[in-house]
C-alpha cells in the first residue's frame, strides 16, 4: 500500500477519529489534560506504526504530563484501538507533541499587536 493511497488515508482518518474518542473519553488518567487534541495521525503504509500528532492546550508542564499519560496508557490505548478499528495489525503508537496551533495562536496574538500599535 503506497504511503498517499485513499485506503492508507481513509485509515489515518479512521484511527485519528477512534483515537481521540479514546483520550476524551476512556482513559481516567488525572495527567492528561481535557483539552487534549489528536491533530493528525500517519500510518505506516506496513500498519506496524502509527504516529499520532497530539496537541495541548497549556503551559509545558501540561504538555509534558499529557504526553508522559498518554505513553504509559499505550496498552490500554492499542486494545481499545485494536476492538473499535477492523485491521489484520493493530499499529504500535508513537505520541508527538505537535505545537503548531499554540504557534499558530501566538503568531496571530503578534500580529494583532502590530496592527494595533500601527494604527
Amino acid at each position: 500500500m503506497r504511503k498517499n493511497s485513499v485506503k492508507n488515508i481513509r485509515i489515518n482518518s479512521e484511527i485519528q477519529r477512534e483515537l481521540s474518542n479514546i483520550i476524551r473519553g476512556e482513559i481516567k488518567d488525572p495527567r492528561i489534560s481535557p483539552m487534549t487534541t489528536v491533530v493528525l495521525v500517519d500510518v505506516a503504509p506496513d500498519l506496524k506504526i502509527c504516529k499520532a500528532y497530539i496537541s495541548v492546550l497549556g503551559d509545558e508542564q501540561a504538555q509534558k504530563d499529557t504526553i508522559a499519560g498518554l505513553k504509559s496508557a499505550v496498552g490500554f490505548i492499542k486494545t481499545k484501538l485494536a476492538k473499535n478499528v477492523n485491521l489484520r495489525n493493530t499499529p504500535d503508537i508513537k505520541f508527538v507533541l505537535d505545537q503548531s496551533i499554540e504557534y499558530g495562536v501566538n503568531m496571530s496574538k503578534l500580529i494583532d499587536d502590530v496592527n494595533k500599535n500601527g494604527d
